[in-house]
């Protein structure tokens, strides 16, 4: 997709489609009457009858009409998009109303875009030019996405592939902004890589081939990869990530890749490690799930996809930013060599685990991995999870919700969520919980009584870092049951370009 950034007036742009933001209350600028004027006054018209009120991602589909030379238009055709009240515009909307675009025009072929940047967009607080620049472009990628696409190819409900998108900005200076929308193409293409890997079915991505597919990718980026089997894997010490992995007949893997020579650190002195839960199905183990949605939990290797593609597209918009990511890989089956609920077993850093609940599987090889990752030269950890059921019961699908200490490390995090249009909620540590996870054979259990649960899988990886870290539990936001005006039903990709963000504050 090639981006250009014009300052020409929107109807001096020729394209085959035109994207106008159309707040509530309708726009009244000189600009806008003037594009409606040459549209035979068609947007004031659908506003007078209420089929376009300006309200989030209400869309009205307008052709151009025939006309005298001073009516010319250069797009064919006109999509109003409403962008809600103008005082509630940020970074999230901006996103949104990029992918939203792209939804609607599923089914359609028009191979260029061009895009309206009103003043309008940048009302909210802390949003400038480049900034929804960004986030515009990336949500344009990211609406592209068609899981469907995966096995049987581009159907009808898929959106076009765009050639071109061109930011009209008659209100901004245009410098900074074709840069800006780059990087946000950069960003969506990770994301949707790192959704395309997260949905490939348990039959077709094994612990092997995740393996694989990271080796790939690394090799595309430029990056370094090691890869242990479950005998290197052993004689590592990595415990808690070999009881998960052996009741399948598909071998675990671990994976760990690198960018930069071991020993640098970054700017600030840093070397941040993503580390992501890399289960590529979850049947529960002995611990065995119902079958209501099982066919989900090939989804439970999305915290690995994301890692292993949000290293790569850091990369590529920073080459000098050293940055480690962990992904233990295995498939959690009810073998006959499987672990057993009552099961003791020692984690890397020699803390000693009883395994109550072979279905809590996902805490287990994160605490190998966070320990791996500090032995690694990590001084700041992020670790992104499918954990747990009670994080969409607590905060829906929208919202991805985490622990981090100390807080300072947390808010970081969350800044850079916020700048990319991501939500998160932070959730207490409460160390009365602890207790509920005593064991009377090991230093603790994978897992206590229900209630708490949420927190106690927090607690539970607390075990195993001893810097500064954050747990995002994507067991909710990650996956979509059903599409939204701007998202498909599916992976969503959520945290990559947080991961993103984080890793370039670096630079």
């Amino acid at each position: 997709m090639q981006i250009r950034v014009v300052t020409s007036q929107p109807w001096e742009v020729a394209t085959d489609l035109l994207v106008v933001p159309f707040p509530e209350g309708g726009p009244t600028d000189e600009a806008f009457v003037e594009l409606d004027r040459r549209l035979g006054g068609a947007l004031v018209a659908y506003r007078r009858v209420g089929e376009l009120s300006g309200e989030p991602y209400e869309t009205a589909l307008v052709r151009r009409p025939d006309g005298p030379a001073d009516q010319s238009l250069g797009a064919e055709w006109v999509l109003a998009i409403g962008s809600g009240d103008v005082d509630g515009v940020d970074r999230q909307r901006i996103l949104r109303l990029g992918a939203a675009i792209q939804r609607r025009l599923a089914g359609r072929t028009m191979g260029r875009m061009a895009v309206w940047l009103r003043q309008g967009l940048a009302g909210g607080p802390g949003l400038e030019p480049t900034d929804v620049a960004l986030l515009l472009t990336r949500g344009l990628v990211e609406g592209s996405y068609d899981p469907a696409s995966i096995y049987r190819g581009a159907g009808r409900d898929t959106p076009p592939p765009l050639d071109e998108v061109v930011l009209v900005a008659p209100e901004f200076e245009a410098g900074g902004l074709l840069a800006a929308a780059d990087r946000g193409r950069i960003i969506g293409e990770g994301s949707n890589r790192a959704r395309t890997l997260a949905q490939r079915a348990g039959n077709d991505v094994s612990p092997e081939v995740l393996a694989d597919e990271a080796t790939a990718i690394a090799k595309q980026a430029g990056l370094t990869i090691e890869v242990l089997s479950p005998k290197q894997a052993e004689k590592a010490g990595l415990g808690l990530f070999l009881a998960v992995g052996k009741g399948s007949h598909n071998p675990p893997r671990f994976i760990s890749l690198r960018a930069g020579e071991a020993g640098r650190t970054d700017a600030r002195g840093r070397l941040l490690a993503l580390v992501g839960k890399g289960v590529t199905f979850d049947s529960g183990g002995i611990s065995i799930k119902p079958s209501d949605r099982m066919d989900e939990m090939k989804m439970d290797k999305t915290g690995a996809c994301t890692v292993i593609v949000a290293i790569a597209t850091a990369h590529q918009l920073a080459p000098d930013v050293p940055l480690l990511a962990v992904a233990p890989a295995v498939e959690n089956m009810p073998g006959g060599g499987a672990t057993r609920p009552g099961d003791v077993v020692k984690a890397l850093n020699g803390k000693i685990v009883e395994i109550t609940n072979t279905d809590a599987e996902g805490r287990l090889i994160l605490g190998d991995a966070l320990t791996w990752a500090e032995r690694a030269g990590a001084t700041h950890l992020v670790d992104v999870a499918t954990l747990t059921g009670a994080v969409e019961r607590a905060l829906g699908k929208l919202v991805t919700g985490g622990f981090g200490t100390p807080q300072a490390w947390w808010d970081e995090v969350a800044a850079a969520g916020e700048r990319q249009g991501e939500r998160y909620w932070q959730v207490p540590l409460v160390d009365d919980y602890r207790r509920d996870m005593d064991s009377w054979y090991a230093d603790f259990q994978n897992s206590g009584s229900a209630d708490g649960s949420l927190v106690k899988s927090g607690l539970f990886l607390r075990e195993f870092v001893t810097r500064p870290w954050v747990h995002l539990d994507i067991g909710g936001s990650g996956y979509l049951r059903k599409p939204t005006p701007w998202a498909a039903r599916g992976a969503t990709g959520v945290t990559h370009a947080t991961l993103v963000e984080l890793a370039l504050r670096g630079a």
